[in-house]
């Protein structure tokens, strides 16, 4: 079901992009599915909703936001090329925006996450800084900030909050930081913490072996 679901990303934010072709009840399944088991990547995301060329009713309007809301996730925009579809999204309260016809169809959220994002800055606590593929980031992670990501995570800094790598799924991921001491590190499904005196052994890689994570020296990585 996942070929019917595609996650990318934007200057506008991330973008979730549904098949335009598919029966709306296997549609909903599909995305229920999605949204489930990709919990971790999800819960709390906004996100823009495209629909392309399909035509829906004020009453699949207020299933497919409910679906998608019992999740976590606020959808900010509604982007469709029918009028019938923008003028129910504009009924329920959700900003409508036309959108030009698909050249291609959806294509599975997992092979989008090889596309990466560079980020330079410090993610302050309360602030997510999320992403369908890779995230690079020049600065520092603050505790009670979070970094969600559906491929790997580099930190060229301090990593002092809450990461999660391979959030939608892929264990073949890794956590790498100058400093690597977050107050909960996941990898896909396993999950860790930092001690809670741990002492600053220079830069550590995290990754998945035998079903649990290991964290081992980051060869070559060094201040300065």
């Amino acid at each position: 079901m996942g070929d019917l679901i595609s996650i990318k990303g934007g200057r506008d934010g991330l973008r979730l992009r549904l098949d335009d072709t598919a029966e709306w009840a296997h549609l909903m399944s599909a995305l229920e599915q999605q949204l489930a088991q990709n919990s971790g990547f999800f819960a709390g995301a906004r996100l823009i909703l495209e629909i392309g060329d399909r035509a829906i009713n004020d009453e699949q309007m207020t299933t497919l936001l409910g679906s998608i809301q019992q999740h976590g996730v606020q959808i900010e925009a509604l982007g469709a090329t029918a009028r019938e579809s923008r003028n129910a999204a504009r009924a329920s309260g959700v900003t409508a925006r036309p959108l030009p016809r698909y050249s291609e169809p959806a294509q599975p959220a997992v092979q989008n996450e090889h596309e990466g994002m560079l980020v330079s800055r410090t993610i302050r606590s309360g602030q997510v800084l999320r992403h369908h593929g890779h995230i690079t980031l020049i600065g520092d992670v603050n505790p009670g900030a979070e970094i969600i990501a559906g491929g790997s995570v580099v930190v060229w800094g301090r990593l002092m909050g809450l990461v999660h790598a391979g959030a939608l799924g892929n264990p073949n991921v890794v956590v790498c930081a100058l400093e690597l001491r977050p107050t909960q590190l996941r990898i896909c499904e396993q999950i860790t913490r930092s001690p809670d005196k741990a002492k600053n052994l220079g830069p550590e890689i995290a990754r998945i072996e035998e079903n649990q994570i290991v964290v081992e020296p980051w060869e070559g990585a060094k201040r300065g």
